[in-house]
């Protein structure tokens, strides 16, 4: 399983949470090399207060846990 399908699955596991506040996150690219993955946050995301939060404590701990290649998570 390469980088984006492991980042994909993990993301899986946090868009109920996500969608319960109708909301949603989507992949926009990675760089393998330093580590950035740069997301997409909708729906309801968009513009609220908490998506920094949501993103740092929530997607970027996450993803840091589960796929070490991940560095650092921004919202674009």
């Amino acid at each position: 399983m390469d980088t984006i399908e492991r980042i994909e699955k993990t993301l899986d596991t946090l868009r109920p949470y996500i969608a319960s506040h109708r909301g949603q996150v989507e992949v926009v690219d990675f760089d393998e090399v330093d580590g950035v993955l740069l997301v997409r946050l909708g729906g309801t995301c968009q513009g609220c207060t908490a998506s920094s939060v949501t993103l740092k404590q929530g997607i970027e701990t996450r993803l840091r846990e589960a796929v070490p290649e991940v560095k650092h998570v921004e919202a674009v």
